[in-house]
């Protein structure tokens, strides 16, 4: 009998060298795994005497094997990439996922929130509106249901949540273009929809305090998840007005950056590293199409992996908890810079 004590099951997995998914389905029903396996995962119970929470599964087994998961936008490549992992890692384990978009309506939200609710699912993985959402209805739901909130944070709200270090972005991007050429000005939305960006906002104005350097923030008009379109008639807008503060931008996020970049385009403004270029642009996420705008865009990117894999991770270690954690849980992972030909 092995003498260290195994406290879950995602403890298990790791000593008994079986992934997470393998050993959930092999709890939920042995027959489900190959005999192989089934062999293997029986001996490590054996050598470290390890009983899963039974109470918890019992109550488990009383719900469905739907998981919810609800982001802002589906259309959105950058939901897409991250929904596509959860998606598959959800399906390993054997639950089936449900995805929802509340396309940037808060009453599409609540009412996305009302259908899980009915379907009774083993747990939900929530990436709220943030600014815009009605958090009586989220903090509710959350009561309800398990619920990990991932990529936008609500403060106090579900048992866990799960994101990107904004201050990780903006430090690496603004320290790189300050050391490479002349500061950066930073280019927003006035009305944000996602609150990551008013994080790295302030992170811009942080480092540029930090580096001694005088601070430049355009922000342009809009509303909505059109970040795109948006970002296209606000650069023209300061373009055409000859009002850039330096030649070096920096984006709140890749898709305010694609619609700055066929702004400039449009205007005759050349963007790149080469001495015959008039601006440099930078910006964060390293969006899924970002490396193939002209020219591609330098960036500081999610790990998109560790954020979608410890979401459902965490989602798990609470549904076999009886769905509550003694302390709610938040875990950022930070950003690395790409450089590529914008700057």
């Amino acid at each position: 009998m092995g003498e260290r004590k195994i406290r879950n099951m995602e403890e298990f997995a790791s000593v008994s060298g079986i992934s997470r998914p393998t050993v959930s389905k092999y709890f939920h029903d042995p027959t489900s795994v190959r005999a192989t396996t089934r062999a293997r995962i029986e001996a490590a119970i054996e050598q470290y005497d390890y009983r899963p929470n039974i109470y918890a599964m019992n109550q488990n087994r009383e719900l469905t094997k739907n998981i919810g998961v609800v982001v802002p936008y589906l259309a959105d490549p950058f939901f897409g990439e991250i929904v596509r992992v959860i998606e598959r890692r959800c399906i390993e384990a054997g639950f089936s996922p449900s995805l929802f978009s509340s396309h940037g309506s808060a009453e599409q939200e609540r009412d996305i929130l009302d259908t899980l609710r009915s379907l009774k699912p083993a747990g939900v993985l929530l990436a709220p509106l943030g600014r815009l959402s009605d958090k009586s209805a989220i903090e509710a739901f959350c009561r309800d249901v398990p619920t990990v909130l991932f990529d936008s944070n609500i403060e106090g709200m579900g048992e866990s949540f799960v994101g990107s270090d904004n201050y990780s972005f903006v430090s690496q991007t603004v320290e790189y273009l300050s050391r490479t050429g002349e500061p950066p000005s930073f280019f927003e939305m006035k009305n944000p929809a996602n609150p990551n960006a008013n994080k790295r906002r302030r992170a811009y104005l942080d480092m540029m305090e930090r580096l001694g350097l005088e601070p430049h923030v355009m922000q342009i008009d809009g509303t909505g998840w059109a970040f795109e379109e948006i970002g296209r008639q606000g650069a023209l807008e300061i373009l055409n007005r000859g009002a850039l503060p330096t030649d070096t931008i920096l984006c709140s996020n890749d898709r305010l950056a694609i619609g700055l970049l066929s702004a400039c385009y449009e205007t005759g403004h050349k963007v790149g590293r080469g001495p015959d270029c008039d601006l440099r642009v930078a910006s964060h996420d390293d969006h899924p199409f970002s490396r193939y705008t002209c020219p591609s865009l330098t960036t500081a990117a999610h790990d998109y992996a560790n954020v979608s894999g410890h979401s459902v991770e965490t989602l798990f270690r609470l549904i076999e908890s009886g769905g509550r954690f003694e302390t709610r849980e938040e875990t950022l992972f930070s950003a690395h810079l790409i450089m590529r030909d914008s700057a």
